[in-house]
């Protein structure tokens, strides 16, 4: 199996999975990172944020609560012969989410909504972008890696939001 199809798969049956795990409380479910841009490497984690009503308070907990959803697709992360993958969410509520946050400057460009039915992360990153090309933001390149201009007219002591 080439390796995008291997993704393809890994993401089909966790969002599969989430579904069940999660029911009517998923909100959204969106891969970013090098699997979100295509880019991955056959030891690249997938990078998830995971939107859902009502989490559990603590990091803790949340994971705890996702521990289900590896167990299910635990074979397709660990098979025989190939690199294991590993699983990287993020969880937040639609509370956490709207408050915002540096996580998100990435996804505005390679965030893949795999799971959003009401729009919510999509009208979310989307008013992020907006807000961003209103500063004149930009990600600047370098080889592999990158970094964020947020305001290129920025004056010492000026204060401003992202």
């Amino acid at each position: 199996m080439a390796l995008h199809e291997r993704y393809e798969a890994i993401l089909t049956a966790v969002l599969d999975a989430t579904r069940e795990q999660y029911g009517p409380r998923l909100v959204a479910l969106a891969v970013y990172g090098s699997v979100g841009r295509g880019t991955m490497r056959e030891d690249s984690d997938i990078d998830l944020l995971l939107v859902a009503l009502t989490l559990p308070r603590g990091r803790f907990e949340r994971v705890q609560e996702w521990s289900p959803v590896e167990d299910r697709v635990a074979q397709q992360l660990r098979p025989a012969g190939a690199a294991p993958i590993e699983l990287s969410p993020v969880f937040r509520t639609p509370e956490e989410l709207v408050a915002g946050g540096l996580l998100y400057l990435d996804m505005t460009e390679d965030a893949r909504i795999l799971h959003d039915p009401d729009g919510v992360l999509a009208g979310f990153l989307e008013r992020f972008r907006v807000r961003l090309a209103r500063l004149g933001s930009r990600r600047i390149w370098r080889g592999n890696a990158w970094y964020w201009d947020l305001k290129p007219d920025y004056k010492p002591g000026e204060v401003f939001e992202i």
